[in-house]
């Protein structure tokens, strides 16, 4: 957003008030009833996140991003008139069927764009939803190509998952790994993509998938498919899953004896997955979006002193999820969007944002044809010593 974000960020920081940058609804959920829908100077910004069901750690992070943003810019001028920006936050509960419901209420709420979700599946079951609709929305970390696939009204801060996976493999081969297995949660989107673009990759590059195994939602018993794994002896295991399910995988996969390096996804950049595997997350490797020692540009060293802070006043960790990153990114992009297109008009917004420029946290922000953010590099991070710890960064030309 430009040199404005730095320097307004900057001087919330030296007030050390967040809460005096910030605004009263930034985290409220609006009732339909207030003063946006009575005509008063308010733009209404959907957040369309899961905080509960299988997603509700990595979707709950993402909020804490954008309802930090909101706090650092909780106005936006257009037309000469200066708006308040509410966020008003529905629970897609990490199910697609609630996330059409979900969706239709912020539809009917009036927002002028919607941020998220944390998860592909629910992004693409609620696309419609907002197109139909002439809402445009920004994903933080919905990395599937169908969430923006032949939807003009959908654009993400992220990378795509091809670019994910590849990524991945690459990592696995330039580090001696000449086989691998693939376990990935039938029917889920984010998991099933991402298994494929890596099988895909892997193999391009001369590596062999030895075994293919796939498990269902909720289940938590993984024994049957790691034995199957054991017996194929790979040298490497790409299980992209959610957070709940990682514990799981990592502590059995030990257990039985399996001591392969388990890699996956950004869904495993969380402390909750130290917390419930303990000392079998050990080693464990995954590519993410964003690390808090190697600022992008000063809006990306002011949020990180920022954001800190503000985990602390909430009770939580200070390490800095990169989902909470994208968040924020999100978030200023879509009022990056507003000033751009001087309008409150969702139509208009939506145009602007196929040329917003924005330098976020992540980097700078642009979109391709399809939405998609024009990113090519990712970090890989893996956890030693009950920490993640950075290893390196890369992209698919190294």
């Amino acid at each position: 957003m430009k040199k404005f974000l730095s320097i307004a960020l900057s001087a919330c920081l030296v007030m050390g008030a967040l809460a005096g940058c910030g605004s009263s609804s930034s985290s409220s959920t609006s009732s339909g009833n207030d003063a946006s829908a009575s005509g008063d100077n308010v733009i209404k910004i959907g957040v369309f996140e899961p905080q509960t069901g299988e997603n509700g750690g990595g979707g709950l992070q993402e909020v804490y991003g954008i309802r930090y943003a909101n706090q650092v810019y909780p106005t936006v001028e257009v037309g000469g008139t200066e708006y308040t920006i509410q966020l008003v936050e529905v629970d897609n509960k990490s199910d697609k069927t609630e996330a059409v419901t979900a969706a239709q209420k912020l539809v009917s709420e009036g927002v002028v764009t919607v941020l998220g979700s944390y998860g592909s599946g629910v992004s693409i079951a609620a696309g419609d939803i907002f197109a139909e609709a002439g809402i445009p929305a920004i994903g933080c970390s919905c990395t599937n190509p169908q969430v923006t696939s032949g939807n003009e009204w959908y654009f993400r801060t992220c990378f795509l998952d091809p670019f994910q996976g590849t990524v991945m493999a690459n990592y696995a081969i330039q580090n001696g790994y000449k086989t691998a297995a693939v376990i990935t949660q039938l029917g889920d989107d984010y998991s099933s993509g991402l298994g494929s673009f890596f099988k895909a990759a892997f193999e391009k590059l001369g590596g062999t998938i030895v075994s293919e195994e796939q498990f269902q939602t909720n289940q938590s018993d993984f024994k049957a498919i790691l034995t199957n794994i054991k017996s194929a002896n790979p040298e490497f295991i790409f299980a992209p899953s959610s957070i709940t399910t990682a514990p799981l995988i990592l502590k059995q996969a030990r257990e039985m004896g399996i001591t392969s390096v388990i890699a996956a996804g950004d869904t495993w950049e969380n402390a909750t997955i130290i917390e419930n595997a303990g000392a079998d997350a050990e080693g464990a490797v995954f590519s993410t979006f964003y690390d808090e020692a190697a600022p992008a540009n000063d809006e990306a060293a002011a949020f990180v002193d920022g954001f800190k802070a503000y985990l602390t006043s909430i009770g939580e960790s200070d390490i800095i999820p990169a989902v909470s990153a994208l968040g924020y990114d999100a978030y200023i992009t879509a009022v990056q969007a507003i000033k751009d297109a001087d309008s409150v008009d969702p139509a208009a917004i939506k145009d602007a944002l196929k040329n917003v420029h924005v330098e976020g946290v992540t980097g700078d922000i642009t979109f391709d044809e399809n939405g998609d953010a024009n990113k090519d590099m990712a970090y890989i991070k893996t956890i030693k010593d009950g920490k993640i710890v950075f290893l390196t960064t890369t992209s698919i030309d190294e």
